[in-house]
């Protein structure tokens, strides 16, 4: 069964504004749902005026939230409503006679003019609202090159990524969808093992970890559990914020640890050490192949289902266009397949969260369930995270469960 243009613009359209309706429904009532009392697990590491500003922090944020996604939903509408996406695509047409460069160039224009209509929201979040709660440590210099690099990735990477997308889907046709699948499960493979190594230096700058108390401590839990250990690294994260994290990255048999500076400056070595235990408790969980299996598994059924739209010409006249154009179905594709993304979204936020309560069990097991409690309850001071969100904003939103749940499952 087929749609005309009309219902199709229908369709997306109201796929929209219920996405909208819904996400900011669940802002409002996560914001409803905050308590002034500190609970009895954390109130030794809280102090009451500290946990009432964090109590602002996501006000603010919040309310900021609804400014900043009311005016993408306003110009999305009124952009998909008038037909503005065809009409880019009429305004490029006559200097592109190669369908993949003009498709090139519409993202290109597509995604710098939003990136430019939402600096000032970027800019307000990052100097004044991260700044005023002490977590911002950006410098306009560091905002303005981080933009530029990640123009530059952008047309690299997704500009290749997207080449060779439009390349099958003018040579092979409806069956693209196999071949190009290959190249992104290869793609996030590489990602997986190369990040590290070759994205994050060009924002951050990696230190090795240097001899003392902390790395010998590292080096034992991990001979202690037989953790492939390849390199541990601090992370200068404090060039941009104050807020802490650590992670590992690698798949095979050699792995990187990687400790954020804040992390370090703000925790004991039993704690640091038990951050650890959690990270590696993934790796042995083996959470880091399923998690790239499941991946691999959501991007062929996603392409599978693209192939089947790619090439009706209804979908892009919905979108305003005067011809066929495989760019404005990709987009219109995006919109339309969002429900079941979002379903698929929240299955893998209920199997991470699954992931986080066995990390923290193996932590407990293999080195120290008390250190880790102390961590996890600096962590969430440090960066005034929510100690009350609302259950049903978890269940669609967490990858993580809410520190309190955490707590709980580690002292049973």
């Amino acid at each position: 069964m087929s749609f005309s243009a009309p219902v199709i613009l229908q369709i997306i359209l109201i796929i929209v504004v219920v996405s909208y309706v819904f996400e900011q429904l669940l802002e409002y009532i996560n914001l409803k749902s905050k308590r002034t009392d500190i609970p009895t697990e954390i109130e030794a590491f809280y102090e009451k005026d500290k946990y009432l500003k964090s109590l602002e922090y996501h006000k603010e944020q919040t309310r900021f939230s609804f400014l900043t996604s009311g005016f993408s939903f306003l110009l999305s509408v009124n952009l998909l409503y008038f037909g503005g996406f065809g009409l880019i695509d009429s305004w490029l047409r006559p200097f592109f006679q190669n369908e993949i460069l003009l498709a090139l160039a519409f993202f290109c224009v597509i995604g710098l003019a939003s990136d430019i209509l939402t600096l000032p929201f970027q800019w307000y979040s990052t100097f004044v609202i991260e700044e005023k709660y002490g977590f911002n440590k950006t410098t306009v210099k560091t905002f303005i090159t981080d933009k530029l690099k990640g123009y530059v990735l952008a047309v690299v990477i997704g500009g290749g990524l997207l080449t060779a997308l439009l390349y099958l889907i003018q040579t092979i046709g409806p069956n693209f969808w196999i071949w190009f699948s290959a190249i992104a499960a290869v793609f996030v493979l590489l990602v997986n093992m190369f990040y590290t190594s070759l994205i994050l230096p060009l924002f951050n700058k990696l230190t090795p970890l240097a001899d003392g108390e902390l790395k010998t401590a590292i080096e034992a839990f991990s001979k202690k559990v037989n953790f492939p250990l390849d390199h541990i690294f601090i992370i200068d994260g404090s060039k941009r914020s104050k807020k802490a994290n650590a992670f590992f990255s690698g798949i095979g048999r050699k792995k990187k640890i990687v400790l954020y500076d804040t992390l370090i400056n703000n925790h004991t070595t039993e704690e640091l050490v038990a951050v650890l235990a959690h990270e590696v408790g993934h790796f042995k969980k083996k959470h880091i192949v399923w998690g790239y299996v499941l991946s691999v598994i959501q991007i062929v059924f996603t392409l599978y289902v693209l192939s089947l739209m790619i090439s009706n010409g209804q979908v892009s006249l919905a979108l305003g266009g005067s011809q066929l154009a495989v760019h404005l179905n990709l987009l219109a594709f995006g919109i339309l397949f969002s429900p079941v993304s979002g379903i698929t979204g929240l299955f893998m936020h209920i199997y991470s969260r699954k992931n986080e309560f066995e990390a923290d069990a193996y932590a407990k097991e293999t080195f120290d369930g008390t250190a880790l409690s102390n961590a996890l309850k600096k962590l969430s001071v440090d960066n005034l995270s929510d100690l009350y969100p609302h259950p049903a904003y978890v269940f669609f939103h967490y990858s993580h469960p809410p520190l309190l749940k955490r707590l709980e499952a580690l002292k049973g």
